[in-house]
């Protein structure tokens, strides 16, 4: 293993959050970057961006939800909004694969890590990213192109 030792000060969910306020305490969370839509809080287990604003004292939406395209437009605004955000820090998405992504992205390009490390960490950590393709290939192009 490297010396990569992952997100340290992210949190990211691993499923639907049932209920926002008790996992933000839970988490101990100082803020929360959510990559919803509106549209997610009228679906079954869905939350809105208000239920999050309730559940930490400082927070930040950066829709990142499908059909959004994830490209480095889109890192770079999330990254953007995760530089303003006291830590710890929560990032959900619906269930979890593009925040875990986020999550990694973001700890690798602070420790200059490179994708192979980061990639390598998130394996080990079982990342719910690393089951999709097209999110390992957005994590390592972001650290190539963004460090």
């Amino acid at each position: 293993m490297t010396g990569f030792e992952g997100p340290t000060d992210l949190m990211n969910n691993r499923g639907l959050v049932a209920d926002p306020e008790a996992f933000a305490l839970e988490k101990g969370a100082a803020s929360w970057l959510y990559l919803n839509g509106e549209e997610f809080a009228s679906m079954e287990g869905g939350m809105s961006y208000a239920d999050v604003q309730r559940a930490v004292p400082v927070s930040a939406n950066v829709v990142s939800d499908p059909p959004i395209p994830l490209d480095l437009d889109l890192a770079r605004r999330q990254i953007a909004a995760l530089d303003g955000l006291p830590r710890p820090t929560l990032v959900t998405c619906r269930t979890g694969p593009r925040s875990s992504a986020l999550i990694y992205l973001y700890a690798g390009l602070q420790a200059g890590a490179s994708a192979e490390d980061v990639l390598a960490r998130a394996e080990a950590d079982d990342a719910t990213f690393m089951k999709s393709d097209e999110l390992r290939a957005w994590v390592a192009s972001g650290l190539a192109q963004l460090s």
